[in-house]
């Protein structure tokens, strides 16, 4: 595996490279941050040990400026700093850090994380095989692929941000972020087992439909409870049946399929509501054109405190540009979507 190292001073950078080409990495030098841009959006390596402080482009900005743009593969980032504050730390992490090297550096240490980024990055595999998987249930109703991206970068998004919150920061970290990123597009798996007569249909839903298509929620999570049965210890499949069962449940209690409230609906599954509900708004289906960008932030501002977490809608607001910014790089070109399940009360945006 090809690592990148990128610190503007000289002698650093070289002990961080020699000490990983002696542990047998093929290593790659970037002397300021702008030279490290351009060899990761080039693809030349997979994981990056990024000096927080360099001219050009400082570390973090670099983490940012990677998360935000369209990659073939997942980049880990690692940031290489003398700072050690738990405020530093969350600014890195919001960034999209995946982890931190303290200086002044421990081989011991150094090593310790790349052997981490190694068995993070050996998962690709599995991701693109629940990503395959996802994507086999929305071609039912001819969702695109862009649906499913878009989705679990505005999650992932999200995340990121919501980890400075107080109430989250114990609650997301790393492993939290890229596990929503990785399982966000298996919200709605359960398709698979709702008729076409009812998945298919472009005008509105009668009562009994309705219930049939609810149902995706538990047949979703049926599915996955049964792989976590087998495989207890594989966390991803928790979150994505976490996911796939209260991604449309309400803050109020209003949703379905339990009526959960409040906490008592999984962080993971809030925050996959919003990303939902936000790309359905601003995406074409059959029966609607897209809504603009400014009227799906009113329609979930409408939303906040009755189908969604407050704290989330908070986090969607001061990230509105980016949402809209991935929502322009990642958009449909495929034929137009078929119709998904209420997410607003009266206004069907999403089956």
């Amino acid at each position: 595996m090809r690592v990148l190292v990128a610190d503007d001073d000289e002698i650093c950078r070289e002990v961080v490279a020699h000490r990983l080409t002696t542990a047998g990495y093929s290593v790659l030098e970037a002397a300021d941050g702008n030279e490290a841009r351009d060899h990761l959006l080039l693809g030349h390596a997979q994981l990056a040990i990024l000096d927080w402080d360099m001219p050009g482009c400082t570390g973090v900005d670099l983490c940012r400026m990677i998360r935000e743009s369209e990659t073939d593969h997942y980049i880990y980032l690692i940031l290489l700093t003398a700072r050690n504050s738990t405020d530093s730390a969350l600014e890195g992490l919001t960034a999209g850090a995946d982890a931190f090297v303290t200086k002044p550096i421990s081989g011991s240490e150094l090593l310790a994380r790349v052997h981490g980024a190694e068995r993070i990055l050996s998962m690709e595999t599995r991701d693109v095989a629940i990503f395959a998987l996802a994507r086999l249930a929305e071609s039912r109703d001819t969702e695109t692929g862009e649906h499913l991206e878009r989705v679990r970068n505005y999650s992932r998004m999200l995340a990121q941000h919501l980890c400075q919150h107080p109430d989250f920061r114990n609650r997301i970290d790393t492993s939290f972020i890229r596990l929503i990123y990785s399982t966000s597009p298996l919200h709605d798996i359960g398709k698979v087992g709702i008729p076409d007569a009812v998945l298919l249909k472009p005008g509105k839903l009668t009562k009994e439909e309705f219930a049939i298509m609810q149902r995706h929620t538990t047949i979703g999570a049926e599915t996955l409870e049964a792989a976590c049965r087998k495989f207890p210890q594989a966390e991803f499949l928790h979150m994505a049946k976490e996911i796939a069962a209260w991604h449309h449940e309400r803050w109020n209690g209003s949703g379905y399929p339990d009526g959960l409230e409040g906490e008592e609906i999984p962080l993971a599954a809030r925050i996959v509501s919003v990303a939902d509900v936000y790309d359905a708004l601003t995406t074409k289906r059959v029966y609607k054109e897209a809504f603009p960008h400014e009227e799906a932030i009113r329609l979930i501002v409408e939303g906040r405190g009755t189908q969604f977490d407050p704290r989330i809608v908070d986090a969607f607001l001061q990230l509105s540009d980016r949402f809209n910014t991935i929502r322009e790089r990642l958009s449909d070109t495929a034929p137009n979507s078929a119709r998904t399940d209420s997410h607003l009360g009266a206004l069907s945006v999403e089956r």
